[in-house]
């Protein structure tokens, strides 16, 4: 998807994971700095979190347009693998109860919005920048991209999408990077389930002037125990509460 809206600065989260506490509040400071900019989703709506389809809804309600996720991927085809990269046998046991889970509360209409009317990537200009929003990475929508990648692997991935700034998703960790070519690598952390040590749902707004490009990161609180406390009354596993509790994986 390509946007020509000619705006010099745009709204990006992501990584909402069915925490619709989180991104409620999360529009609601958006609308309370006045950022009335175009917002755009990095997706992964669904997993974790136990309210996927009023995460969807709230999205679809708004027609952000967003990007597919790993886990948009894998609930949108009601496929039994999010294409997470777990670590431990726990981990992957968690993720098999998770994705079980929202393939069975998910909505027929909710899944096929997963599956049919999700974005690979977005591309805009945001003052004389090129810009590229993917999930992952340009290349694979479960790839992960950290900060203390090498230099020269960020810019031959902005050289394959022939962009200024890259945002991602995916990590659920924040950071901007400024690369020697002056090029940037942004991730836009987390709105649902933080992996930072910060528990407050996360997102970052871009503006340019130009090719001089303003980064800046907004943490807000939400009720967590609420959101962590609905996981405990469900069937998902009680480790994703704690997780919320600390925003940590």
């Amino acid at each position: 998807m390509t946007s020509d809206d000619g705006s010099d600065e745009v709204v990006i989260f992501g990584d909402i994971h069915g925490n619709v506490g989180a991104l409620e509040a999360v529009f609601d400071d958006m609308d309370e700095r006045g950022l009335d900019s175009p917002r755009y989703c990095l997706g992964d709506l669904v997993g974790y979190g136990v309210y996927p389809n009023e995460v969807v809804e709230f999205v679809r309600e708004r027609e952000i347009p967003t990007i597919v996720g790993n886990y948009d991927q894998g609930v949108g085809n009601d496929s039994d693998d999010c294409g997470c990269a777990y670590q431990t046998e726990e981990e992957r046991r968690r993720g098999d109860e998770s994705i079980a889970w929202t393939n069975e509360v998910i909505t027929d209409a909710n899944r096929a919005y997963l599956r049919d009317d999700l974005h690979d990537r977005v591309e805009l200009e945001l003052g004389a920048l090129r810009v590229v929003l993917v999930h992952g990475s340009p290349r694979r929508v479960n790839e992960y991209l950290y900060e203390d990648r090498p230099e020269s692997s960020f810019e031959r991935l902005l050289d394959s999408v022939e962009a200024d700034v890259l945002v991602c998703g995916h990590t659920h960790l924040p950071y901007h990077r400024t690369l020697p070519s002056g090029r940037h690598v942004v991730n836009a952390g987390s709105v649902g389930k933080p992996k930072d040590g910060d528990p407050r749902a996360c997102y970052v707004v871009l503006s340019a002037d130009g090719t001089d490009l303003d980064v800046a990161f907004h943490r807000v609180e939400y009720d967590v125990e609420d959101m962590a406390t609905a996981v405990e009354d469900s069937a998902m596993p009680s480790a994703f509460a704690e997780m919320l509790r600390r925003g940590t994986s």
